[in-house]
């Protein structure tokens, strides 16, 4: 666990060796990623966020990746993840909620239908922007039956903002010195932004109880 903790956030230290290492298949290992982080139940602990900025930071570095093949390969992995998502949600339902699962916990339920009951269908945009909730919108939207038409629009808007926004971020602002200087403090600031969406409607309720104090 510490070690992908420290993979995370020293992101700066370990792609220059997977570039190295991995060469012109780190583009569908990292594919493959983005999918799995939006597209399979299983897997939301994957980097998101995070990874996108770092990934963005590196393609204005010599020898570095394709600023284009990211842009366009993320986005389509991130269309592709949330459509196999939403087709599991409509299919199994909530039954993979039944029971104590260490995956499937019905709080991660609770938080995403949170999200629904505020944005509704927009929650599919909405929460390309927050962990955990990301992973499971689509199901959430699947298992509700949201008409897919409805879906791929916002799917498609929701996947095009998302890597465009972080990829984009860390393309022009990666490589600033400040940045490069404290990289682990900004990949940790990345994260705790992105959890506010979370955490925000816990924070309202207590600040809402306190005021009724």
């Amino acid at each position: 666990m510490m070690e992908f903790v420290d993979i995370i956030l020293h992101l700066d230290q370990h792609i220059p060796e997977w570039i190295a290492f991995f060469g012109p298949w780190l583009y569908v290992i990292l594919f493959l990623i983005i999918f799995a982080e939006t597209g399979l139940v299983v897997t939301p602990f994957l980097p998101g966020d995070s990874l996108l900025f770092a990934l963005g930071a590196f393609t204005t570095v010599e020898n570095g990746l394709n600023l284009w093949v990211l842009l366009i390969s993320l986005t389509i992995a991130g269309i592709l993840g949330d459509t196999v998502n939403y087709h599991i949600g409509k299919y199994l339902g909530p039954k993979v909620f039944e029971g104590n699962s260490r995956i499937f916990k019905k709080e991660y339920l609770v938080q995403t239908q949170a999200f629904y009951d505020k944005w509704g269908a927009f929650t599919i945009v909405a929460a390309r922007f927050a962990p955990i909730v990301r992973t499971f919108a689509p199901f959430v939207a699947g298992i509700g039956g949201m008409n897919y038409r409805k879906f791929i629009v916002y799917n498609v808007a929701g996947a095009v903002a998302w890597v465009f926004i972080f990829i984009l971020a860390g393309h022009f602002f990666g490589n600033l010195p400040v940045v490069k200087k404290n990289f682990h403090i900004v990949i940790f600031g990345v994260i705790g932004v992105s959890l506010i969406p979370m955490v925000w409607p816990w924070i309202s309720s207590r600040i809402q109880k306190a005021k009724k104090v």
